[in-house]
């Protein structure tokens, strides 16, 4: 993946007899707004002399959206599937250019000044998105929680996540080409497919940059589609499903190492620091943790290699080498090894309640006994369980 300014030699150019760029624009019910966005795209492609299109995707609109469209020179797609995502989709798979810009039917974005995007485009980048920040956000054209807390706080997630030059990750106009749209196999409905879309280009090792563009107060006389703490957990949720290392492993890895760390020093006995004396108490939080700390990691497998499987990630999943070397029967011994220790470990404290009796050994040993047996097994039940689910998944996965 290139980050904005690399120097790009591959220049992309739209034979003579060919659609070289086609303007898409989801709508529901706009319109106020959609004769002017069809006009002002016509224009561009008029002005620059670029052999293009201007395609409306329809959502279901129940006003005069699609006859105004038509009458201002756009292509109607009718899409039956709603939500803003299944929307786009549509127009691409009807889109017959090589390029394709997607923006807002809502007249907040500029589509008479859309060659940067096109420049950057036949320049050989994949995805050109527009930064809302670095071009100017007009007074009113964007919620403050949306300006200082949602979209940089989320734009700041994708890119921690998945290393992306992308700084405006929701903007509504960008550009692409149609071979990069469909390799990267689009799977969201909704308004997280403006995620989805950036997501996919950096794992899949595109070249992504971004240009400046100005936000405008949309043209509506109704409020917008757009939920903003419904869309923003969506998005949310998405970066975090896309990326099972920062949602469940390194967390997970985290709390594993502490709990278990923690468990087997107090297995032994209590420790006593300047703070506090650490006993069978903490042995028992401890082994709380450790076992959470395992769940995560072996959902962070679990999940990377479902998501592989049903198309949500593009990339065989590096856990998949592990195949080769740690079989199922790998798995199950390491558990059933655990197991066993477990059961020994309780089978020794049921002894010991007998004679000499758990009074004679002390109440904090005997918790340590129990507990310790009890945290083994559970520990070699979950590698076993997990191990079953692996072998399955992998049997089925796409290879």
């Amino acid at each position: 993946m290139q980050s904005e300014g690399a120097e790009m030699t591959n220049q992309k150019e739209a034979p003579s007899n060919q659609i070289e760029l086609s303007i898409v624009l989801p709508c529901l019910n706009e319109e106020r707004t959609v004769g002017r966005c069809v006009a002002q795209a016509m224009s561009f492609l008029a002005r620059q002399k670029i052999k293009g299109e201007v395609l409306v995707a329809d959502n279901g609109s129940t006003d005069r959206s699609a006859e105004i469209a038509k009458s201002n020179g756009a292509v109607v797609v009718q899409v039956d599937k709603k939500g803003y995502g299944n929307a786009l989709k549509g127009g691409f798979e009807a889109a017959r250019g090589i390029f394709i810009i997607i923006a807002d039917a809502d007249d907040s974005y500029d589509l008479v000044n859309l060659m940067p995007f096109v420049e950057k485009l036949r320049a050989g980048y994949d995805l050109v998105i527009g930064n809302r920040f670095k071009g100017g956000i007009k007074k009113g054209a964007m919620p403050w929680h949306h300006k200082y807390i949602g979209n940089p706080m989320l734009s700041f997630i994708g890119q921690l996540f998945f290393k992306t030059p992308v700084k405006d990750f929701h903007c509504g106009l960008r550009g692409f080409t149609k071979q990069a749209v469909e390799k990267m196999n689009l799977q969201t409905t909704g308004m997280e497919l403006a995620s989805e879309m950036v997501i996919k280009s950096s794992i899949l090792g595109m070249r992504v940059c971004e240009v400046p563009t100005t936000l405008s107060p949309d043209g509506r006389d109704r409020r917008p589609h757009l939920r903003s703490f419904r869309d923003g957990w969506r998005h949310l949720r998405f970066l975090l499903i896309y990326s099972p290392r920062w949602l469940f492993f390194f967390p997970g890895l985290f709390l594993l190492f502490l709990g278990g760390l923690a468990s087997f020093v107090l297995f032994f006995g209590p420790v006593n620091t300047s703070l506090r004396l650490f006993d069978f108490h903490s042995f028992i939080l401890a082994g709380a943790i450790m076992i959470v700390g395992l769940s995560m990691v072996s959902f962070a497998f679990i999940t990377r290699v479902f998501a592989y499987n049903f198309g949500l990630l593009p990339n065989l999943p590096a856990v998949f080498n592990l195949f080769k070397y740690f079989k199922l029967e790998t798995g199950l011994g390491i558990g059933f090894v655990i197991v066993i220790l477990g059961i020994l470990l309780v089978i020794r404290a049921v002894g010991l309640s007998y004679s000499p009796g758990f009074n004679s050994i002390g109440f904090g040993n005997s918790i340590r006994l129990v507990f310790g047996g009890a945290l083994a097994i559970i520990t070699g039940a979950q590698i076993i369980f997990t191990s079953f689910v692996l072998s399955i998944l992998g049997l089925n996965a796409k290879v």
